[in-house]
């Protein structure tokens, strides 16, 4: 493997460094967009890999949720509005989600025009390379333009893909065949397990987890782990920017608007949203068009409102129970597929 991490002393030094400085400092300045794209979406580099992504991306799975016609209309529109960034995984829908995403790539001649991104389930190498062969006939590409290790959730799923015979050996095989040009991680349980796959000896293009207004009073993902990612120039994909379900607007009171530009306003490369109809779709579309990064005094203004919500977990249940693990990995690990909250 080539450009190896400093070693385990070095990299917890500067990992405490890095968690010590947002303990006396705004949790990370705001990134505000470089540039726009021709349909009005601003951009942001994606790290250090040269690539430049909208900072608004369409989510696979809510995507699919509704029937194929209506689901095939939402991509197009959304990558002919200017959503560059593209993400499912090999699970979603049983495999759904990623089938309709290449349909709707294939008869609008999509491909070149966005950055592909879906995600592997697999942890063993075997697994791995099944998982890729599936990815790509469903989504009618030879290439992704980024492979994402998914829900990383667990403890031991860092040391599990890294073990001999691990996911990470077929990765990198199908990265120097060119199947798919970066590598990366997502997760969104705790982030000391995120700290532990930026541990292993790899350096990642991209890392996704959950950023929102919530994350920054309860295991926040915004203090440990992002100013990390700055650091190294690893691409940051913020997911869950609304709770999961929604809720934190819904339940929590926090405008949409704040809390999308809550999240947009963090150093991140691009926002995975669950956009499942046109109106949603039209709703962040002018969102992201008009959008300015808050002001250090709206953002602290904003976790003043949330701080005494947010401190037990009830709006990010993805931290603190099963219920959004997803069934492939809860069999993984022996865990009942349908769990309780």
């Amino acid at each position: 493997m080539t450009n190896p991490l400093p070693n385990r002393r070095e990299f917890l030094q500067a990992t405490a460094a890095g968690v010590a400085a947002t303990a006396i400092a705004p949790a990370v300045a705001a990134a505000g967009p470089l540039e726009f794209n021709d349909a009005g979406i601003p951009l942001r580099p994606l790290g250090r890999t040269g690539e430049k992504v909208s900072i608004l991306g369409l989510g696979g799975f809510h995507s699919t949720t509704k029937p194929e016609a209506e689901s095939l209309r939402i991509i197009r529109r959304a990558i002919d509005e200017g959503i560059t960034f593209l993400d499912n995984a090999w699970d979603y829908h049983d495999g759904l989600a990623e089938e309709r995403m290449g349909k709707a790539l294939q008869e609008g001649k999509f491909r070149d025009k966005v950055f592909l991104m879906t995600k592997c389930c697999g942890r063993t190498a075997k697994e791995a390379q099944s998982n890729l062969e599936d990815s790509l006939r469903r989504l009618k590409t030879d290439h992704l333009d980024l492979w994402q290790f998914h829900e990383i959730i667990y403890d031991n799923d860092p040391d599990w893909i890294f073990e001999s015979g691990g996911a990470i050996e077929f990765a990198l095989k199908a990265k120097e065949q060119g199947k798919v040009r970066f590598l990366g991680f997502t997760g969104h349980k705790d982030p000391s397990i995120h700290l532990k796959m930026l541990g292993k000896p790899y350096e990642w293009a991209t890392v996704q987890m959950p950023l929102n207004v919530m994350d920054a009073h309860f295991r926040s993902f915004q203090h440990a782990v992002l100013p990390e990612l700055v650091k190294r120039g690893i691409g940051p994909i913020a997911m869950k920017s609304l709770g999961g379900a929604g809720n934190i607007v819904s339940t929590a009171g926090v405008p949409v608007e704040d809390a999308l530009r809550y999240t947009l306003s963090l150093p991140i490369s691009t926002l995975v949203s669950g956009i499942d109809s046109e109106k949603i779709l039209d709703q962040n579309l002018k969102i992201v068009r008009d959008f300015k990064p808050l002001t250090a005094e709206e953002k602290t203004a904003i976790e003043q409102k949330t701080r005494l919500l947010a401190g037990d977990g009830r709006f990010e249940l993805f931290k603190s129970s099963k219920v959004y693990d997803g069934k492939v990995h809860r069999k993984q690990h022996g865990f009942a597929t349908e769990p309780a909250a």
